[in-house]
């Protein structure tokens, strides 16, 4: 990584927020959280993620609305349902709303991400979320859709497909580096996971381990984790939280590609400990 670029990495970092609360939302706008923005979809996931306490949302349209007039700063933000016949409906409702940037989760092949892109039809920043083998199999198929700003990996999704054990086994795998440069070949930015807060001892890795993966592969954004905000200590600031991830982010750029190698290796060796029914992923 050059020493410039290094040196903001952690401020550059986009970080993405779900949320159905005003009052969450407001914070995280002045937090400094880049996207902010609700997750509508609920078609299939429930079936698909049924042995991981994942992420299972229940926000509607009108969350969107309630939120959007909170939201000064960052983009709003909405991840829709997989292709399905209402898929056009949720796309105008959001942006009827002023919703700056769309997710597409989980597809299998470029047609449907083709079908996506072709309705919201350059009235937003589209994001794609891989989660499924099949969208990884055919990733240069599926990047070669043209109107795609940004993709993200869903690694819950991925883990349960690929039989691994957890969701840091994935984070920790060559095949993120892999997918890594296939879209860096693109000219595209990508996401990848959740992230803690920096020092959070309550997570069943460390959050500097998790934090240096991206440094490490070339990715540029995140979710921020369920658990970052469901740790908090009474008395804490997300302001001063969200400042200290982007420091922690930044500290892991600036670092050599041993000790970025080393946090890797660590990452995985701690994975493989790890018993996901101990633990809420993110």
């Amino acid at each position: 990584m050059h020493p410039e670029s290094a040196e903001t990495f952690g401020e550059s970092f986009r970080l993405t927020f779900l949320t159905d609360d005003p009052r969450s939302a407001l914070l995280a706008d002045e937090a400094g959280i880049d996207r902010i923005g609700i997750d509508l979809e609920h078609l299939g996931k429930a079936e698909r993620q049924a042995r991981v306490e994942s992420r299972l949302s229940r926000h509607t349209i009108s969350d969107l609305a309630r939120i959007a007039s909170c939201i000064r700063r960052a983009d709003l933000f909405a991840r829709l349902n997989p292709i399905h016949p209402q898929t056009s409906g949720e796309i105008e409702a959001s942006l009827h709303l002023g919703v700056r940037t769309l997710m597409l989760p989980y597809f299998h092949t470029a047609a449907e991400v083709d079908q996506f892109v072709r309705i919201v039809d350059g009235r937003a920043y589209v994001m794609i979320l891989i989660e499924s083998t099949a969208a990884l199999t055919r990733i240069r198929e599926i990047l070669a859709v043209a109107g795609i700003d940004e993709v993200m990996i869903g690694l819950n999704d991925l883990h349960i497909q690929l039989r691994v054990a957890n969701h840091f086994e994935v984070l920790a795998s060559p095949l993120l580096e892999m997918v890594g440069a296939e879209i860096r070949r693109r000219g595209l930015q990508w996401s990848v996971g959740g992230v803690g807060r920096a020092g959070d001892e309550t997570l069943p890795v460390p959050a500097s381990l998790v934090h240096a993966q991206y440094p490490r592969l070339g990715a540029t954004g995140a979710w921020i984790s369920r658990s970052f905000t469901k740790t908090l200590p009474p008395q804490s600031n997300l302001a001063d939280e969200i400042r200290n991830l982007r420091n922690s982010l930044t500290h892991w750029a600036t670092q050599s590609p041993e000790a970025l190698q080393r946090a890797r290796d660590e990452l995985s060796h701690r994975a493989a400990q790890w018993s996901p029914a101990s633990h809420t992923v993110v």
